[in-house]
């Protein structure tokens, strides 16, 4: 048995305890970690705020953050209906149906904002969805996730050419795949476009799948309840919002692709995950991430 399956034995208030001492130590760090480079994220994308506004904002999305990590190791020892258990509400759910039923395939538009752990059994309940999935570096971790994907009995594929093209075979088939669109992707997979107003490297991947499938595009977020009692999945069909999505200049359909990232997140700004670099690779914004 992997270690980390002792987290199926640990009561959730235990676990979200030790998260939230956790992100008031992380809290103290103003120099550096996750604090420094979520107030760093937060001060770019939304410049409007005050100072205390900003910083009430960052401090809030590092517990935040914390209670999602320590969510998601749960939801990878616990049996599969356990998981959707924590599924409380869910928002616009004949958008998801319509969409998976349709025969061009339908893709889902996930960002890193709130825990699609979580959401990943419940969407399960539809289907097998094809994901990309990069191996961890720590064995123990790899293990423990890999397991938990195999009892979803999902369809992984590599981030390569061959999980590329295994993307592109299952949305023609009628099937449908999830996709992270916010990631930084190498410089060969990605083209500069505006993201909250900032020139980001943005990867092109979800962008050329609806271009030359004409599959549905669905985004969705799965956010911890107001009452801390669960998760609330919210369902919008971002092809209908937003028709650039499906245009053939790439630099149109990323934009709009930013776009739909960015209103999940404008909804939801205290469930983003503010501490990952998601600027780096843009030449305005090359010395961000550096310490005066």
């Amino acid at each position: 048995m992997n270690t980390l399956s002792i987290f199926r034995f640990i009561p959730q208030n235990i676990i979200k305890s030790c998260a939230k001492l956790t992100a008031m130590f992380l809290n103290t760090q103003k120099t550096n970690g996750m604090l420094w480079k979520t107030r760093v994220n937060i001060a770019l994308c939304y410049p409007n705020l005050t100072k205390e506004e900003q910083e009430n904002l960052a401090r809030i999305s590092v517990i935040n953050q914390c209670l999602n990590y320590a969510d998601s190791l749960k939801c990878w020892a616990m049996p599969t209906k356990w998981n959707i258990q924590q599924i409380k509400n869910v928002h616009n759910l004949d958008v998801l149906t319509d969409a998976l039923s349709d025969p061009k395939g339908a893709l889902i538009i996930t960002p890193h904002l709130g825990n699609w752990e979580i959401m990943n059994p419940w969407v399960h309940q539809y289907g097998t969805p094809t994901i990309m999935y990069k191996p961890i570096k720590n064995k123990t971790i790899e293990e423990f996730v890999l397991a938990s994907r195999e009892r979803l009995n999902t369809t992984m594929v590599p981030t390569d050419a061959s999980g590329v093209k295994a993307l592109f075979r299952n949305l023609k088939q009628g099937g449908f795949s999830v996709i992270l669109p916010d990631h930084v992707p190498d410089p060969s997979g990605g083209v500069i476009a505006p993201f909250f107003g900032i020139n980001t490297l943005t990867s092109t991947l979800a962008s050329k799948l609806a271009q030359k499938t004409k599959c549905r595009l669905i985004s969705m977020a799965c956010v911890r309840s107001k009452d801390d009692e669960g998760y609330d999945i919210h369902i919008n069909d971002a092809g209908l919002k937003y028709p650039d999505l499906y245009d053939t200049d790439i630099n149109i359909s990323t934009t709009a692709m930013n776009k739909v990232v960015e209103d999940l997140i404008n909804q939801f700004p205290e469930h983003y995950m503010w501490g990952y670099k998601r600027f780096r690779g843009s030449k305005e914004t090359e010395n961000l991430y550096q310490k005066s």
